[in-house]
């Protein structure tokens, strides 16, 4: 069999509980766990085979893998597929058969799993040549964000109050400032306060800023509009910025983004305003932000993942 070239293709990598709901499940075993270590795995085991028929319900990230996976409808004949989507879990391959019986009932077209009976499935992302990684595991996630292997976030439950989305379109919505851009000027705001961030920000709009870690996925997923039919403002990924920053700070991001030469489809500069209205006008397959304040009303809505600081970041050792 050839090697597949995935170079031109989206690979996202989405464990179990991002994909579908287990919390049930992984609350069950938790209190296994903890009152009879020895016997956990094996009741777990035995629950989890008695229940391999039943779908399980969605996860905080299927909405984006079913629009994302729609894409595909778009490929061209004898062409890499725009978007592959491959399950890394910590289940066992027995164990998470019910994840792959889901995954058939739900109509996904997912081929490639990874399985590791328990370990960190962090090992094999750049095997798979993942671009981004959805977990609702932290520690998994800190790990890819420490390694820089890939962008990583973790997920927020599905929302309950979500309307319906669309999967003709995929809609993403990011922050700016330690999301798609570094985190040097967050810091300025945070040490020296907001007026000093807006003289910094304004001498400097003509110099770009510096990638975050969500800046690789951005160029990516604009080469992914580069493969896709129509004009660029009727692209079947729609991209926004909606971040805190206004002016004077907004012209130095609109010219970065051109230096990155990418497009963004809408920007919000909302100066400090609440995200959560502008969200819910946009209606996101999914929401990326570093910032609770942010993220815990918006995951009421939208679905949301926190994208953590490195270990090492000031921003990491602020909050501790």
């Amino acid at each position: 069999m050839m090697s597949l070239d995935l170079s031109d293709t989206l690979v996202v990598g989405i464990s179990g509980t991002a994909l579908y709901n287990l919390d049930d499940i992984d609350s069950r075993f938790r209190e296994l766990s903890a009152s009879d270590p020895d016997s956990a795995i094996e009741i777990y085991r035995k629950e989890m085979s008695e229940t391999e028929e039943i779908p399980l319900e969605h996860g905080a990230g299927h909405p984006l893998v079913r629009a994302l996976l729609n894409l595909n409808r778009h490929q061209s004949e004898n062409e890499s597929p725009l978007v592959e989507v491959v399950i890394m879990s910590r289940n066992s391959p027995e164990t998470g058969l019910r994840i792959l019986n889901s995954i058939r009932h739900d109509g996904l077209s997912i081929t490639r799993s990874a399985f590791t009976a328990g370990e960190s499935v962090v090992d094999y992302l750049d095997a798979f040549d993942v671009d981004l990684f959805l977990t609702t595991n932290v520690e998994d996630a800190q790990r890819v964000i420490d390694s820089r292997v890939c962008a990583a976030a973790v997920l927020s439950k599905l929302p309950e109050h979500i309307d319906n989305l669309s999967d003709d379109q995929v809609r993403i919505a990011f922050d700016g400032d330690a999301v798609l851009f570094d985190e040097q000027s967050e810091l300025v705001y945070k040490t020296k306060g907001i007026e000093a961030f807006r003289t910094i920000e304004d001498e400097s709009k003509e110099i770009p800023l510096q990638e975050g870690p969500y800046a690789v996925l951005l160029k990516k997923l604009a080469q992914l509009q580069d493969r896709l039919p129509g004009r660029i403002e009727y692209s079947p990924v729609r991209i926004a910025l909606v971040t805190a920053r206004n002016s004077p700070a907004e012209i130095r991001v609109i010219k970065t983004l051109r230096a990155w030469g990418v497009y963004v489809d809408e920007c919000f500069f909302l100066g400090g305003l609440e995200k959560t209205k502008v969200l819910r006008a946009f209606r996101p397959h999914i929401f990326f932000d570093d910032q609770d304040i942010h993220l815990d009303k918006a995951a009421e809505f939208v679905p949301s993942g926190k994208v953590l600081y490195a270990t090492d970041s000031p921003l990491a050792q602020e909050g501790e």
